[in-house]
């Protein structure tokens, strides 16, 4: 364990207890299945010590929350059992954002009393950094901050939907994934925490990101304190960093404070801008890198993206979007060459007429003499009906817990604005994995005929399928539709209506590029046959 690293885990001034002395690298806890590896921080406030272990049964390393205490004192013993009871109803929550719990050791169930703890919460280990490391260099680029913090918030969203208090008000407690995201790497929230102290933890870590201060009670020695102003008011992140975005800055100090109007209480208005003010940022980052100086792309901030530093690449995407913009026109204009036909339409006109929704024309058909005001008109559009809204809307994903499923409901609220992404991957499906998508359930079988696709990522390739339960194998499910997202709507029309009481929207290639591949989804209505 380095020495930085233990500094900060024996900040506490109990340290020198004699329980807590004992919890070095080698020990065994947990009648002897957990071998101590590297402590990664103390929450003095709930004397909750955390540790990576070796689970010396199943041959893997977990995360340890150890609460230490004297068994002989009721009040810390019954502080211990509510963490644990809290601990306990949370190895029920699943989430991207949190690490799950394995197992839960309270005294004479686990953990004997010569241990000098009250309780252990074992939960899968989290791979990636420490949270404390990432912010002791630099801060981070708002853009990124606000997508780090994103992750934890649509687990705060879906925890307390479901009842539960997270505990994420400790920046030791969280680590930073592999591929950019937060997570609650240490559960085990402390018996007095409520749903507020979750929402308020939100705002203290998007200011942790922005400014590398703690700026909420109990934080590690390691970070200084947010600054508060001479009325007692915690300084804005701007005025520490003067490029954070006012918006971004503005929410952190409203997350975190309490008193006031237009203070920030729920999970779910920190998720409506965060996602703002994330995509406006990376839009302006993607300006400046495209045709700015080269030099404002070299910033001193952590980024989850790669800028577009050298020369090259900056023309290879300028032309890029040069050459969409001429196919558009291109299209655009013949577009308008075909509506000045059809309502100039002459039946004496010597070319023949073009029926878009036909089929492919046979060598004989072509032979035939030109069209006239006689000729038959083409079929008619299938008929459908209005939507049908679905009972419910989850992520898909059968070879893992899938992306963002906190946000799949914004699928289908009504509001394109709000949208459900994919995480971001570095190689495209199926290379890292076949897929992903949603799944509808519906409350009686549908007769589908066509789902519509608002405010998808052009390029994004998704196939409709239709399936017998919520969670199929993906070889148990049929493809009955396909087709390629363009921006704005789509319309994918199935091959025939078919009767399902659920359909999968599955993703089979994703948008982006270069390293960057990522999709969304705004809103999805899906048509019965009429």
């Amino acid at each position: 364990m380095d020495t930085r690293r233990s500094e900060q885990a024996g900040g506490a001034n109990h340290v020198g207890k004699a329980q807590v002395g004992s919890l070095a690298p080698g020990r065994v806890v947990g009648d002897g299945r957990y071998r101590l590896l590297a402590q990664f921080g103390v929450d003095e406030r709930g004397d909750a010590h955390l540790w990576r272990a070796r689970d010396g049964q199943l041959k893997r390393d977990v995360a340890l929350t150890l609460l230490v205490g004297d068994p002989a004192d009721p009040e810390a013993a019954r502080l211990a059992r509510r963490t644990l009871e809290r601990a306990t109803h949370a190895s029920k929550f699943g989430h991207g954002g949190v690490a799950r719990v394995l197992d839960v050791l309270a005294l004479g169930s686990g953990v004997t009393s010569s241990e000098g703890l009250l309780g252990v919460v074992v939960a899968e280990w989290t791979k990636g950094s420490d949270l404390v490391d990432l912010v002791a260099q630099r801060p981070v680029a708002p853009a990124a901050a606000a997508r780090m913090v994103q992750a934890l918030a649509e687990a705060v969203e879906q925890a307390h939907q479901n009842g539960l208090v997270l505990g994420l008000d400790h920046p030791q407690r969280l680590r930073l994934t592999p591929n950019g995201a937060l997570k609650l790497a240490f559960p085990g929230p402390l018996p007095e925490a409520t749903l507020r102290d979750d929402v308020k933890a939100l705002g203290a870590v998007l200011y942790l990101l922005l400014t590398g201060r703690w700026a909420l009670p109990g934080g590690p020695p390691a970070i200084p304190a947010a600054p508060m102003t001479p009325q007692g008011r915690i300084v804005p992140p701007r005025q520490l960093v003067p490029t954070v975005p006012a918006d971004l800055s503005s929410l952190a100090v409203r997350t975190i404070e309490d008193g006031g109007n237009g203070g920030i209480r729920t999970s779910a208005a920190i998720l409506r801008v965060l996602d703002q003010v994330a995509e406006e940022e990376e839009r302006t980052q993607l300006i400046k890198a495209v045709g700015g100086d080269p030099a404002e792309a070299d910033g001193t901030i952590w980024t989850t993206k790669k800028p577009v530093k050298d020369v090259a690449r900056r023309r290879k995407l300028a032309l890029g979007v040069t050459v969409l913009v001429v196919a558009t026109v291109v299209i655009l204009a013949w577009g308008g060459l075909m509506l000045i036909n059809v309502f100039q339409g002459d039946s004496k006109a010597s070319g023949p007429s073009i029926n878009v929704a036909a089929p492919p024309a046979s060598s004989q058909s072509a032979a035939a003499p030109p069209a006239s005001s006689s000729a038959p008109a083409p079929p008619p559009a299938p008929k459908v009906g209005a939507p049908v809204p679905p009972k419910a809307i989850a992520v898909y994903n059968p070879e893992g817990k899938g992306d963002n499923p906190g946000r799949a409901k914004n699928v289908i609220d009504g509001d394109p604005g709000t949208v459900w992404k994919t995480e971001q991957y570095k190689q495209q499906f199926p290379t890292i994995k076949p897929g992903v998508g949603l799944v509808a359930t519906f409350q009686d079988p549908i007769n589908l005929s066509q789902v519509k696709v608002s405010g998808g990522t052009a390029g994004t390739k998704v196939e409709i399928r239709s399936a017998t339960e919520k969670n199929p194998d993906l070889a148990d499910t049929k493809v009955v539709g396909n087709g390629d997202l363009q921006d704005g709507d789509t319309t994918i029309q199935l091959a025939q209506p078919t009767q399902g009481e659920y359909f999968i929207v599955w993703i089979t290639q994703l948008g982006g590029d270069d390293g960057a591949h990522l999709s969304q989804i705004g809103e999805l209505s899906f048509l019965p046959a009429g």
